[in-house]
Order: C-alpha cells, then sequence, then structure tokens
C-alpha cells in the first residue's frame, strides 16, 4: 500500500483521517504545518502521495506545494480543503496538484481517488509505439521530447513541464494532426474512467487546465507558439509544422 503524507493544522481531522487511512491499510506520516512537510523532504524524507491541506498559518498548502514543485519534488498531492468553489480548484491544479476533495466528502470518495493516483499512469500507447526499444528521445519539428528525463525542448529552449504536462505533450504531438478528445488527455493525467470535477463532464474543465498552463510554457519562450489548436466541443490537436 502506498505510504501517505498527510498535512494538516486541524489536530482532530488530522489524528481522525490519519487513523482511517491506516485501517484501510495505508501508511501514514502526519505533519501539522508546512515547515514541518517540507523540512521532512528536506532532510530526505519520501512518500507515494500527499494529502494537503490547503488553509494553514503561514504557509498554505499552495506555498508548500510550490516550493516543492521548485525543489523538483514530483509526489502526486491531493488537497484537501472545505473551499468548494471552482478557483481554488484550478489554482491547486494550475500549481501542480492532481486533485482537489472537499472535506467534507465521505471517506470513500477519497479512497477511490487514492487507489486511482497509487495505481499510476501509463504512458500513452500512442508514444510507446512510436519509440523503439533503443529509442529514448522523439523530434516533432521544433519540439524534442526525452522520454527518460520526461524533458521537452523547443527550439533550443527547455521548456519547464511538470510529468503531466509531459505526458500531455507527448501524447498531442506523437498524433500531431489527429484530434485528441478531453477524455483521453484526462485519462492519462488521472487514470482510465476516473472522473474530477463539477457535473458529469467536469473533467473538461480540468484538462482545459492543463493546456492552458502548457500554451502559458511554451509561450514564455516563444510568443508565437500556436502548436496546440482546440477543437470545440471535443478535444485538442497538434498542429505539424510546415
Amino acid at each position: 500500500m502506498p505510504h501517505l503524507l498527510l498535512v494538516d493544522d486541524d489536530d482532530l481531522f488530522r489524528e481522525s483521517l490519519g487513523l482511517n487511512l491506516i485501517d484501510e491499510g495505508y501508511q501514514v506520516t502526519s505533519f501539522k504545518n508546512g515547515r514541518e512537510i517540507l523540512a521532512y523532504l528536506g532532510g530526505g524524507g519520501g512518500g507515494d502521495i500527499m494529502l494537503l491541506d490547503w488553509r494553514m498559518p503561514e504557509l498554505t498548502g499552495l506555498d508548500v506545494l510550490r516550493r516543492m514543485r521548485r525543489a523538483g519534488v514530483a509526489m502526486p498531492v491531493i488537497f484537501l480543503t472545505v473551499l468548494s468553489d471552482e478557483v481554488y480548484e484550478e489554482a491547486a491544479l494550475e500549481g501542480g496538484a492532481v486533485d482537489f476533495v472537499d472535506k467534507s466528502r465521505r471517506l470513500s470518495i477519497l479512497l477511490k481517488r487514492l487507489q486511482r493516483i497509487a495505481a499510476g499512469v501509463a504512458p500513452p500507447s500512442s508514444v510507446s509505439l512510436a519509440l523503439s526499444d533503443k529509442e529514448t528521445a522523439a523530434r516533432i519539428g521544433a519540439l524534442e521530447l526525452r522520454f527518460d528525463t520526461s524533458r521537452a525542448s523547443w527550439g533550443e529552449r527547455v521548456i519547464d513541464l511538470t510529468l503531466t504536462e509531459f505526458r500531455i505533450v507527448a501524447l498531442l504531438a506523437t498524433r500531431a494532426g489527429q484530434d485528441v478528445g478531453y477524455r483521453e488527455i484526462y485519462d492519462i493525467v488521472h487514470g482510465k474512467n476516473f472522473v474530477a470535477g463539477h457535473g458529469e463532464d467536469g473533467y473538461r474543465a480540468n484538462v482545459r487546465t492543463f493546456i492552458k498552463r502548457i500554451r502559458k510554457k511554451f509561450r514564455d519562450g516563444d510568443p508565437g507558439f500556436d502548436r496546440i489548436e482546440n477543437y470545440a466541443g471535443f478535444g485538442y490537436r497538434w498542429i505539424p509544422e510546415g
């Protein structure tokens, strides 16, 4: 079972949730604030998934997540919060979180999310098929994808993508010129048939957030970047060069 890192300044909530997760078979290490978890990670501590409170004194959960990502810690993070407004969910996803769960939801909901994330997301099959066993990189026009390090370059500039963003770019670019649906893109983020967000098609808003962030990162290096095109009502496509 995955090792969970639980970070929450509410002692009663932290203890109750921690015990429930332990009863479900998870290994749980708890922290009461952002400074404790950052010190733990900075000292070489690790885990498989982090459950992170959004509202904490001194360092908010978003502050903690941003510092983790700047330090190169790619551990999946689920935000736990009482803030259910979509603006907070969007901020969480833009910060690099993989999910956003209201604290009032039943434990069974959180357990399903954990199971999906713990199962991991395999690289898109189209990426695997595009490479031989010996190949670790692919060049598609000005884009270079390094599958051994999950790094992407546009021209001579390295684009600072998260692992999830890299997978999305790889999925689109290795199928350049083809339309890729919202559901297929979302499946490589959270796993097949996983659903988050608001409403039956809430995952579409999450995909749009990821694409918006990816476009911005490419345009920070190349203001004329226009390779990712929206196919209204369906998804996105990578426009081939030339």
